[in-house]
């Protein structure tokens, strides 16, 4: 772990990282996503501060199950083994056996969802944006500060996984950071006419501004109990992210995938589609 900043864009310029942004690298995020807005908000000590743009495909619900829910979901997950996952997460998989690199699955031991996510999943369909989810998978995440836990920025398959990615979000508080990777520019506007009146000295309002969008990372601030859906550009476009400083005590993330269009309805493997989806809806199953 690197001890200061200073430390850290060392190490990374020599390890050939010159390429990238440094707070991309270390997990800083320079905006923050505002639920009420659907704007990203510069923040304040950043180079960003007073600017803002907007970041659709974000959908959040705090309080989406109550306290006593949270505790019985985790309790019944608890009964079940965690096995070791990837940087220093442990994780219980619901879903059939994929080889995403060969784009190859078959049922395998998937036997379903767990019985506890029928009220979730449930609940989920009284959203308008989740009207018409079918869940096929669900993977449990659980994140603990002692063993370093973090996720990459990455996106998730879309062979395989449709659109909307829904994650409840258990025990703790944390942060999704997004980034792009993209060689586009995002146009920023100046918040200060909207917050602060006129600007001091002028009647103008500042021009809009481009820059890079490899400079530019978004934190969702993401409370306990709360759930979250990514679609359109945050899914497609942005890598999303949870770095170890976010994890300050046990969280347990569940998230819940859909068939994307080749395994639904009139697509190339609708058959095999279908007959996932009878198993996950049986909601009998057992980590596999």
């Amino acid at each position: 772990v690197y001890k200061n900043t200073v430390q850290a864009v060392f190490m990374l310029q020599h390890q050939g990282c010159r390429g990238k942004s440094w707070k991309y690298l270390i997990g800083e995020d320079n905006f923050t996503y505002c639920p009420a807005t659907g704007l990203a908000k510069g923040n304040e000590h950043s180079e960003f501060a007073g600017w803002a743009f907007p970041f659709p495909g974000v959908f959040l619900m705090e309080e989406f199950i109550s306290k006593d829910e949270e505790s019985e979901i985790v309790e019944l997950m608890d009964q079940d083994d965690w096995k070791p996952s990837q940087s220093g997460r442990k994780k219980q998989d619901y879903g059939p056996k994929v080889n995403f690199k060969k784009q190859r699955l078959k049922a395998g031991s998937f036997t379903g969802l767990p019985s506890f996510s029928k009220k979730i999943v449930a609940q989920m369909k009284a959203c308008s944006l989740l009207g018409s989810f079918l869940p096929v998978e669900q993977c449990n995440l659980d994140y603990m500060p002692e063993r370093g836990s973090a996720i990459d920025p990455h996106f998730d398959d879309w062979w395989l996984w449709g659109e909307r990615l829904v994650s409840l979000n258990l025990l703790s508080k944390t942060v999704l950071s997004m980034s792009c990777d993209s060689e586009d520019s995002i146009q920023l506007f100046s918040t200060f006419s909207k917050e602060n009146g006129e600007l001091q000295g002028s009647n103008c309002i500042l021009s809009p501004r481009l820059v890079p969008s490899r400079e530019v990372t978004v934190a969702i601030q993401l409370p306990r109990r709360s759930l979250v859906v990514l679609y359109g550009d945050a899914r497609y476009k942005w890598k999303h992210a949870i770095y170890r400083k976010h994890i300050e005590h046990r969280r347990i993330c569940v998230t819940f995938r859909e068939l994307s269009a080749e395994f639904s309805a009139g697509g190339r493997h609708e058959e095999q589609g279908r007959e996932l989806l009878e198993i996950a809806l049986s909601f009998q199953g057992r980590p596999v």
